[in-house]
């Protein structure tokens, strides 16, 4: 059975007024001081108003899901030692100047990319599959490509931005798409070309390094993993998990495609982009591009499609069940950028958006 491990980047806030705060630092001493013989999970990231963690890798979900709640929990926990918490937002609801950490590649990044780094205080989730060697997960990647737009509509959790309603559901999407290496990728065919490319592309001198391949999916540098990186992170700990749970079923699925010699799907480079904005645009709430016809369709038949798609792989790995309970809990109740759209309009108030989405963070749902 694949292994999966996820990182959540979590924005930091004042207890109080929902502001976020620029105190990662800080957040990050509290753990190292409480756990200081423990492998730590926690880790700063571009802003200093963001904190991050990573999971051990699972093959179990119900491990996963004590992984994802337990990481959560520890954060709120240390972050309420400084007198702030966490929110599983994937943009800031209200108006911010973002802080960028310290570090000389931190520095690097301000000085090259300038207004468009110093606004990048996003917010994602990454979703880390095992694969057995580069050439089956650059097969998988050859494979999976159509079907990242629709994770992107299942997780969307960013409606605001700078105190204003972006009109889009992850309008994280779209300021994450502002660097020049983000995005869908073309099909690579090989191990050796996709290396290839990733070293063509550092090479420009562009990128300060491989860290900077921003694809919706990749390689992990790190691990001998497929990490999926399109998604926003989500607003509650469940929706993580099923996100983790058909990430891992496209790539067995696509693993054994490319096994039986079953021919690529090959939508261009412009549809899959295409197909990405209408996801961000709209998330569950409008049409999608459907992955196997690049043409519109309903949100949710599109998101079973994908069901379907990746039904054998849950079957086998006995996640069927509470994948379906768990899809059908977001279908009815909607994804996190619905969720604090129906907190605006209940409230009124963009602080109390923030304050409701600190509790729903760290609930423990079923």
């Amino acid at each position: 059975m694949r292994s999966v491990g996820v990182e959540e980047e979590l924005l930091l806030v004042d207890a109080a007024t929902g502001e976020p705060r620029a105190v990662s630092a800080a957040v990050l001493a509290v753990a190292s001081r409480e756990a200081p013989d423990e492998e730590q999970v926690f880790e700063s990231e571009l802003q200093r108003q963001q904190l991050e963690f990573a999971t051990r890798p699972c093959t179990r979900t119900e491990e996963l899901a004590a992984e994802i709640r337990r990481c959560r929990a520890e954060a709120a926990h240390h972050a309420k030692d400084i007198g702030v918490a966490v929110a599983a937002l994937a943009t800031s609801p209200l108006p911010v100047s973002a802080s960028v950490a310290v570090g000389a590649r931190y520095h690097w990044m301000a000085e090259r990319f300038g207004l468009a780094l110093q606004e990048q205080l996003t917010c994602g989730c990454h979703v880390h599959v095992s694969v057995d060697s580069d050439e089956e997960g650059v097969a998988v990647l050859d494979r999976i490509r159509s079907w990242l737009s629709v994770l992107i509509a299942l997780s969307a959790n960013s409606p605001f931005w700078q105190g204003r309603d972006s009109d889009y559901s992850s309008y994280r999407s779209e300021v994450w798409g502002r660097w020049p290496s983000a995005g869908p990728t073309e099909i690579f065919g090989s191990a050796d070309r996709y290396h290839r490319q990733v070293r063509d592309m550092v090479g420009t001198g562009v990128l300060r390094d491989e860290g900077m391949i921003y694809f919706d999916a990749r390689l992990s540098h790190r691990y001998p993993t497929v990490e999926v990186r399109v998604a926003d992170v989500c607003l509650d700990a469940g929706s993580t998990v099923l996100l983790a749970v058909l990430v891992r079923g496209l790539v067995e699925t696509a693993a054994r495609q490319w096994q039986a010699g079953e021919p690529l799907a090959e939508p261009g480079q412009p549809l899959l982009r295409l197909a990405t904005w209408q996801a961000a645009r709209y998330g569950l709430e409008g049409r999608l591009l459907h992955p196997l016809t690049m043409r519109p369709a309903p949100a949710e038949t599109v998101v079973r499609a994908l069901f379907d798609h990746v039904r054998d792989a849950l079957d086998d790995h006995g996640d069927t069940k509470p994948a379906q309970e768990a899809l059908a809990r977001l279908l009815r109740d909607g994804n996190g950028a619905a969720v604090q759209r129906a907190i605006l309009e209940r409230t009124g108030s963009l602080r109390d958006v923030v304050t409701e989405c600190v509790s729903l963070t760290c609930e423990q749902r079923p």
